[in-house]
Order: structure tokens, then C-alpha cells, then sequence
């Protein structure tokens, strides 16, 4: 009679239990174990490290904000002073150019009637210093007397119009100083600013050296008369 074997017989119960304890509860159970531990020293100075050289490129990086910040704030106002310097040169340059341009026209308008005035001076000086009565005869004195006479007279009315042009020419400071500038309507202002009665009383300064010399040469001539 053969021998019946049983298969259950040949299999290490023992060692599959051990293996399924091993596969359910230990790997679990060292992983936990793992979690559970604090972190090392060299943990810890790892993150430390970590930490402080973030901080200092976080302060690097701050530091490069700012002075990319100051740079844009210089450069900002600058284009403020340099819109704000263009806009206040160009008006005050604008206003000059005005201003001298008109006081060149009344300084060169001035300038001509000056030399005007200057060469009608001139002209009567030399007129004036141009009599010689030594010169003079006892037949042509009269006429040489009226001749000098209205040289006179002319050269006093120049003179007289002169002054009203130059108020300097009369020695009054004041006047000269209210008349810079305008003194080719000076002369004509001042004639209005005159009453009717300064007027004829002006009239007359002018006009009475020129009467003088028309009745001196009117009594030259009827002694002449008189004489033949």
C-alpha cells in the first residue's frame, strides 16, 4: 500500500506569515518612525545657510532697485529742470529781443536827428565865426551889419530849436533824464504841455531877433536915402 503525501505538508507556514508581516507592517512602520524624528543639526544650518544667503540676494537685488530708482528720479528731474529752464529762457529771450529791438529803433532814430541837429549846429557856428567886421567898410557896412544880423538870428533859432529837441542843451539833468529816448517827440510834447499865453510869449523870443534885423536894415536904408 502506497504512502499518501499531503502538499501541505512541504509549505514553511511559519516563514509565509513572517514574510506577510514584513510586507504589511514593516515599511510603514519605518517610514512613520522616519517622519517622526526632529531634523538634524546639519539640517538645521543647511536652512539657516539657505536662509541668509537668500536675504542677502533679496538685499543685493534691493539695493540694485534703489539705485535704479534714485538714477530714474535724477534723470526725471532734470527733464523737469531742462522743459522748465527752455520755457523761462525762451520767454525771457523773446521779452529782450523786443524790448532792445524797440529801443534800437528810438536810439537810431534818436541818432539821426542828433546828427542833424549837430551838423545844423556846426554849420551856424561856422557862419557865425565866419564875420569879420574888421573887414567892414564904411560903404558896405550896412549891408554887411544885416548880413551878420540875420546869421545871428538864424543861428539863434537853430539854437532855440535844439534846445527843444535836447532838453540836456538848457543844463537841466532832470529834463534830459525824461527826455531819454523820446527825443524826437520831446520837443513837440513840450509845445503842448505850453499854455496859449507861454506859446506867444515863445513866439515872440523867436521871432522878435528876426523884426529887430528888418528895422535896423529898414532905418540903414532910409539914412541911406537921406543921404543922396
Amino acid at each position: 500500500m502506497g504512502t499518501e503525501f499531503d502538499d501541505t505538508e512541504f509549505v514553511d507556514r511559519e516563514f509565509q506569515a513572517a514574510q506577510r508581516r514584513a510586507l504589511t507592517s514593516g515599511p510603514s512602520t519605518g517610514l512613520l518612525s522616519n517622519l517622526a524624528q526632529p531634523p538634524s543639526r546639519e539640517e538645521l544650518d543647511s536652512k539657516v545657510t539657505e536662509a541668509q544667503q537668500k536675504l542677502v540676494e533679496l538685499k543685493r537685488q534691493q539695493e540694485e532697485l534703489e539705485r535704479e530708482r534714485a538714477a530714474l528720479e535724477e534723470a526725471r528731474r532734470r527733464l523737469t529742470e531742462f522743459q522748465t529752464g527752455r520755457t523761462e529762457i525762451q520767454q525771457h529771450l523773446t521779452r529782450g529781443i523786443g524790448l532792445l529791438q524797440e529801443a534800437e529803433f528810438v536810439a537810431r532814430r534818436d541818432a539821426e536827428q542828433m546828427s542833424k541837429t549837430l551838423q545844423g549846429l556846426r554849420e551856424s557856428l561856422t557862419k557865425v565865426e565866419g564875420i569879420r567886421e574888421e573887414t567892414w567898410t564904411r560903404d558896405t557896412y550896412p549891408a554887411e551889419l544885416t548880413r551878420a544880423l540875420t546869421t545871428i538870428e538864424n543861428a539863434r533859432m537853430e539854437w532855440n530849436s535844439a534846445r527843444l529837441k535836447w532838453p540836456r542843451l538848457s543844463g537841466s539833468e532832470a529834463e534830459a533824464t525824461d527826455a531819454a529816448g523820446s527825443a524826437g517827440g520831446g520837443g513837440w510834447q513840450a509845445l503842448k504841455d505850453l499854455s496859449w499865453l507861454e506859446l506867444c510869449k515863445l513866439g515872440l523870443g523867436l521871432s522878435w531877433p528876426l523884426a529887430t534885423v528888418t528895422l535896423v536894415a529898414l532905418i540903414v536904408f532910409v539914412v541911406l536915402l537921406l543921404r543922396r
